[in-house]
């Protein structure tokens, strides 16, 4: 028996519509440094439609890939908008790539169309010649386009290209829901990037997520900060979800460090935020120093990596802002688990729920997989590689790529995504993940969790910054070494910070070697870069101390 439904198609295409007509009073804000850029949502779906004809008039008539290489601004939201909704494929660049990793990338997924700020103009323009399916560059704000012309590309600037266009465009009605919508790469710590193409239903389903209130709960009275890069897994979700829900969106452009991160949240007052863990390293020291009212933010997501618990007691107990901690990959679009606790659970008890990486919603299905194949119980002690599946999870990378990043080697079978990341799970869905495959530390026949290790030495008060890989080992065939970043003015010695790890975990996982540093070496999505410090070991550049 069929239903007497209507098949309307799920498309970020009516994402678009409903925001900037039923929300066509909420606002984007571009942070400058100086006095901030505004605009309703309203402006912003006019300004959409005539990017769509600018595009259209390029050659954009199919699913041809539209390139950003952008800040989190209004004109990236613009061709987050746009893009999709005229049946095209976004594809986001990851602007702290290396240039071969670009050129790569750019190539792999024939990028017919850039759109790249005017103040990254210098980085992008020496790849430009390499780029072989772009065919034109359109360029926002006020910059030089020397460095780009004369490479066989028509450079055109972003407000001139729209200006005077109609506000009106002719949406597709009949865009099919599981086509591409838009496209991420993998960071490509093994091998090169991988692309993840995400479909319109996957993006609308996982919006709608986003905005439950065991996702992020955004409502209309909400102001977003996403500074999570739009580049980086499509800002968690947060554009459309706010689209979706009405929120305001706080756009930090390209001024992402702690003071005017800082200066942003004072003047704008979001109520939600969102960024990897080192962002928030950086801005609790400056608030301590500054003492700057950020009582606004109702929470903050914290995601990328695991936060450590003693970032989320600091931000909770000196200013008043909750932490919540996520999990999700590039392949999981990325929301796949969210750490708020039970109902009913509060006080003390909170924390071994908020400390976990999250609750899993029930269009997220996991299973935890031991290293002989075996399905393991979900009992929140019996260990395994998570693998996940959902209709927001991938099913494999353009091309056919299998990727290799897991314990059992092929990411994807039997219809799972096999993530690389080893937990427990308990019977009422909280995910615990102990560790990335590749990064648990295999010594003398058992197993230490970086994680813990790291969790340990941040809730020290003079670690501003710690993080612990796996090194080779004659006697144990590997040992951990602790690379440590001291807060400013702290004079902590490594024996006192052996001798803190020795009362909070087992002494046989202490680490002897050390490593103090300025600043721990990061990706390009700002997560610590365990494979540069583990080669850097290798290669003898760290000033290592072993104590014994």
């Amino acid at each position: 028996m069929l239903s007497t439904m209507q098949d309307v198609p799920l498309t970020i295409t009516r994402i678009m519509q409903h925001g900037t007509t039923v929300h066509g009073a909420s606002e984007v804000v571009t942070w400058t440094g100086a006095e901030p850029r505004r605009t309703t949502y309203a402006e912003v779906g006019r300004r959409t439609a005539q990017l769509a004809h600018a595009l259209r008039e390029l050659g954009v008539d199919g699913d041809q890939r539209v390139a950003t290489f952008l800040w989190n601004n209004q004109e990236h939201l613009e061709c987050y908008l746009a893009v999709p909704s005229m049946g095209a494929v976004l594809h986001t660049l990851n602007l702290r790539l290396p240039g071969d990793q670009l050129i790569y990338i750019a190539n792999h997924a024939e990028d017919k169309i850039l759109i790249v700020d005017g103040s990254l103009v210098p980085l992008f323009a020496p790849a430009l010649p390499a780029l072989k399916t772009i065919e034109h560059v359109i360029v926002t704000g006020d910059a030089d386009l020397a460095p780009l012309e004369g490479k066989g590309k028509q450079v055109h600037r972003y407000d001139e290209l729209i200006a005077g266009r109609p506000t009106e465009f002719p949406w597709a009605e009949d865009i099919d829901e599981r086509s591409a919508s838009a496209m991420c790469y993998t960071s490509g710590t093994t091998g090169n990037p991988k692309g993840v193409v995400y479909s319109h239903r996957s993006t609308y389903l996982h919006s709608m997520q986003v905005c439950m209130v065991e996702g992020f709960g955004l409502g209309t009275a909400d102001i977003v900060l996403p500074v999570v890069p739009m580049f980086h897994v499509n800002a968690w979700g947060l554009p459309y979800a706010a689209m979706l829900s009405g929120a305001s969106i706080l756009m930090p452009d390209r001024f992402l460090q702690p003071e005017p991160l800082a200066a942003m949240i004072a003047a704008e007052k979001p109520t939600m935020a969102a960024a990897v863990p080192t962002i928030w390293t950086g801005l609790l020291d400056h608030l301590d120093a500054t003492k700057t009212d950020v009582s606004s933010l109702r929470e903050v997501i914290v995601g990328g990596s695991a936060c450590p618990p003693a970032l989320m007691e600091a931000f909770e107990a000196r200013h008043g802002v909750r932490i919540i901690h996520a999990w999700g990959m590039t392949e999981t679009s990325p929301l796949g688990t969210v750490a708020r606790p039970p109902a009913g659970v509060t006080g003390p008890d909170e924390m071994a729920y908020r400390v976990t990486q999250g609750r899993l919603p029930a269009s997220v299905q996991a299973r935890l997989v031991g290293p002989d194949g075996s399905v393991m119980p979900h009992d929140g002690t019996s260990v395994g590689e998570l693998e996940v599946r959902g209709p927001w999870i991938a099913g494999g990378y353009i091309g056919g790529e299998t990727g290799s990043d897991s314990v059992e080697g092929d990411r994807f079978h039997d219809g799972w995504l096999r993530t690389g990341d080893v937990g427990t799970l308990t019977p009422d869905g909280f995910l615990t993940l102990t560790d990335r495959a590749k990064d648990v530390i295999k010594s003398g026949g058992e197993w230490i969790s970086s994680v813990d290790l790291e969790n340990q030495l941040m809730a020290h008060p003079d670690v501003a910054e710690a993080t612990v890989v796996g090194v080779p080992d004659e006697r144990w065939g590997e040992r951990p070494l602790a690379m440590v970043v001291l807060r400013a003015g702290a004079d902590t010695g490594l024996e006192q910070l052996k001798a803190f790890m020795a009362e909070r975990v087992a002494r046989w996982m202490v680490p002897e070697r050390w490593s103090l540093v300025e600043a721990v070496p990061k990706t390009s999505v700002g997560k610590f870069d365990k494979k540069l410090i583990r080669k850097q070991y290798g290669d003898d550049a760290l000033d290592v101390v072993t104590l014994g």
